[in-house]
């Protein structure tokens, strides 16, 4: 193979680096919501969680994905300023 191509299918070095700012997204709000202290509440969440992510994994978009990872991160946030004002 030659120097700088790519396999068909393989991601590139952004599309990679996107990907793991999604992952690391998603895994921060599965830690978040594990501290949500009833289990109908935390149930749900979860699959909401699972939901949006699922279905917009086939987006390729640059600007929607990063816009995604944005909202994601406010609704991350808000979570856990939810959570911390509930323990106090």
């Amino acid at each position: 193979m030659a120097a700088g191509r790519l396999p068909p299918g393989a991601l590139t070095l952004k599309q990679f680096l996107r990907r793991q700012q999604v992952l690391q997204l998603y895994r921060k709000i599965l830690r978040a919501i594990r501290e949500v202290p009833a289990d109908q509440d935390r149930r749900y969440l979860k699959d909401w969680a699972r939901e949006e992510f699922k279905r917009n994994k086939d987006a390729t978009e640059e600007d929607a994905i990063r816009m995604m990872i944005t909202q994601g991160n406010m609704q991350l946030q808000e979570l856990q300023r939810t959570l911390k004002l509930a323990k106090s």
